[in-house]
Parts: C-alpha cells; structure tokens; sequence
C-alpha cells in the first residue's frame, strides 16, 4: 500500500487540542467584544463569483485566488473562487440587502479566507479575519473612525497580553494634501509605496528611493521630515500646523485626526493611541483615517492589525453612495506570532473539565446520567467507555480531564460521589444538586 504524505499544506495552520483552545479562545473573545460594541455579526459565502472578488482587486490578486473547480452540473455556471478577504463580500452583501439594513450598518465578520500566496513563516494560505465595520448610506461622521478603534484596542486588550499595544493612526488626506501642496500628486502612488516600506529600511535607502523617482533634495527633506512626525496628539497636530501649508485636503485630514484622536483620548485610550506619518496603509481604497496595530516591545514583528476609512465601499456595483471604516484583526497570523513571542497563555494538555470512569457496564446507564447533570451546568466531561482494566482507565482519564469521578456499585446506589484533582491528587465530595 502507497504511504501518502499526512502532513498539512503548506500554508495551512493546524493545531493539537490543547493550542486549538487557546486559538478558540482568543476567537471567542473577539466576537464577545465586538458584539458588546454593538457590532452585528454575518457570514458571507467562502465562495463567490470571480467577477465579484476581482471587481475592485488589483496587483497580483487574480494571481492569489482559490478558483473553485466544479465537477458537476450547476445551474450557476459563472466561474466561481475563495474569498481572499471579508471587505469585497461585504461590499456586495451591503448592495444584495440594502433595503433591509438600518444604517450606519455595524457589522462584524469572523471566518476564513484564502489566498495563494507564496507561505512563508507567519503568513497563511488559509486564515482567519476577524473584521469590524461601518457602513453609512451617502454619508457616515467620523466619529465613527473613533468607535472601530476603540473596539479594536478593547479587543486586543481582552487579550491580556502582558505587552500594551498601540494603534498608530494617520489620515490619508494629510499626506495627500500635502504632496499637493509640494506638486507632487502625479508621483503619489510610488511615493505611499516608499512611505509604507520606510520602517523596514535605512532612511538612507528611503532617500535614495525619493530621488529615484524624481524628486529633488529639498522635497525629499520635507517629505523625510513630514514622516518622522510621531507622537501624542496635541504635538503632532501642532507640528503639521507649523508646516504651514495651506492645501484644504491637507487641513481636512489635520481636522479630522485631531478629532478621532481626541475622542479616543476621552475614552481614557491615551496610552494606547499615536499619531504617526508613516502610516499610509498600502491599499488606494483608504481614503481618510488609516491605522495599524503594534507591539511596541515587539516591532519585529510587524503590524498586528489596521483599518481605515473608505468613501464608497459599493463603487463598483452600484451608483449608491456606502462610506465605510473598518478594521480588522487576522487572527491566525496573529496567534502565530503571540505564540512565537511566548505571549500566550500557558498550554494546558487537558482541555476537558471532569472524566467519569464507570468500573462496568453496570455502571453506565448512571455515568451517563451524571454526565448530563455536569453538561447542563457548563461543565465539559466525557466518560471513559473502554474495556481495560480500571487502572488503566484512570491513566487515560488523567490525561483528558482535570477531575475524574470513579463510579462503581457503591456509588450508583448511593449517588455519593467523590471527584479527584488530578493534577494535587485532592479528593471532595460531588453535590450535583448544588
């Protein structure tokens, strides 16, 4: 017989039991705070229409898509593919029900998405994005902004990661303004492009970058200068405002950080929070606020998470006006690099709270009925069914269970119960009318 290889692809993220809990519980966590910050929870298909996925897809996406291969007849004949992310299904998700959506439309998206990419450490081909976000009709305040941050930064903290993490927040009109101003619109795209890979590289490089393109020594300055602005709201609204420039986009954007960022600030997220210019995020969509979510005592590893704000999420399937902000956390990716950094919790082998060992068949019509009283108080447990020896089915218990319970005779009759703690070996009474 051909020994065929059982290892997972490449790419593909799969656990033992015990981490599969921490992941599940970190998962669980997410969808708790994004509901408690009013965010309404859907799932959209994993698989769409091509047309669909690649409508407002750009760069080598149609390179990365899963296309879906049917094998057999379907009355839906258009080339179909997964999902890459939660945003584009969204878009059409918004357009499909619009009538039956009250907006601002908040809603939250927690599932898989695909990507061919090429795997590599920390990067997945199947992975989960944990997205928040808002959908207005014609308009949508920016205020807004200030509601998806915070409920990331509340997210992230749910955590109790023993490191703070901070959003840094941009606005996208800011730069955009500003290379206006310098006359500098036409080359816009390569410059975002060297902004977002300036952290990664010597600002030398990053200078060598902006003269390459064409720009001349004191524009590079002024741009070098504008992105090394970081900090606390307050000093850095002042500095863009001592820049002097007088372009109403750049002004606009000035506006509108303070603003988010003072909201934030009277949320009691001081410490959580930075203002930085070299947080452009490198998809055109973004239109005003942008943000990313780090480790400071881990940049290594890069960004945790982001978001921003988009004027028309629905462009390119309706004449409808949807502005929308969002944020999302990829979690598996981000699971990955906790555990890489030993930020998890402790892994506990035993994922289950009570094993109940019945001595013999005789025993098991009140196992059972004992493992339905502890399930219906929350309580994980399952029963040690195996033929072997009573020793040996204790062994198997302890390595399931925190607690095991030994029914025999004496206690099916008498319904007194003991648990034992199988890690302190401690025995106590079991009242399951307690």
């Amino acid at each position: 017989m051909k020994k065929l290889n059982t290892s997972p692809i490449s790419g593909m993220q799969e656990l033992l039991p015990a981490k599969q809990a921490i992941f599940n519980n970190l998962k669980n966590k997410i969808a708790e705070v994004y509901h408690r910050h009013g965010y309404l929870d859907i799932e959209t298909p994993s698989i769409e229409r091509t047309e669909i996925l690649l409508a407002k897809a750009g760069g080598d996406t149609e390179k990365q898509i899963y296309k879906v291969n049917k094998t057999a007849e379907s009355a839906d004949c258009a080339d179909q593919a997964l999902r890459f992310d939660h945003t584009v299904p969204l878009a059409r998700y918004v357009v499909e029900h619009e009538n039956d959506l009250a907006f601002p439309f908040k809603v939250s998206q927690i599932g898989l998405s695909f990507r061919g990419e090429r795997a590599q450490k920390g990067r997945f081909r199947e992975f989960y994005q944990c997205d928040i976000d808002i959908i207005g009709r014609q308009n949508l305040p920016i205020a807004y902004d200030a509601d998806i941050l915070a409920t990331l930064i509340s997210t992230y903290n749910s955590f109790e990661i023993k490191t703070p993490i901070i959003a840094r927040i941009n606005n996208r009109k800011i730069t955009t303004g500003l290379l206006n101003f310098l006359n500098l619109s036409e080359k816009s795209a390569d410059i975002y492009s060297i902004i977002d890979h300036a952290e990664k590289i010597p600002v030398e490089k990053t200078n060598e970058a902006l003269l390459e393109i064409g720009l001349n020594e004191d524009d590079v300055k002024k741009i070098l200068a504008f992105i090394n602005l970081h900090g606390e709201r307050s000093f850095v609204v002042k500095n863009l405002s001592n820049l002097a420039v007088t372009d109403e986009t750049f002004l606009a954007g000035v506006a509108e950080l303070d603003q988010v960022m003072y909201l934030l600030e009277s949320m009691g997220l001081s410490e959580n929070i930075s203002a930085d210019m070299k947080i452009v995020r490198g998809l055109d969509y973004y239109t005003g606020t942008v943000f990313e979510f780090f480790l400071p005592e881990y940049r290594e590893i890069g960004s945790m998470g982001g978001g921003g704000r988009y004027e028309n999420l629905t462009g390119y399937f309706t004449e409808q006006k949807f502005p929308g902000v969002g944020g999302s956390i990829g979690l598996t990716r981000l699971f990955y690099v906790l555990n890489e950094c030993g930020l998890l919790p402790d892994a506990s082998d035993k994922t289950i709270d009570y094993a109940i060992v019945p001595i013999s068949e005789n025993e098991y019509d009140y196992a059972f009925n004992v493992a339905s009283k502890l399930q219906a108080k929350g309580s994980s447990t399952t029963i040690v069914l195996t033929d072997k020896k009573l020793g040996d089915k204790i062994t198997y218990a302890a390595k399931l269970a925190k607690y095991g319970i030994v029914i025999g005779e004496s206690e099916a009759k008498s319904s007194h119960l003991t648990v034992k703690d199988f890690d302190t070996g401690k025995t106590s009474d079991l009242d399951l009318d307690a």
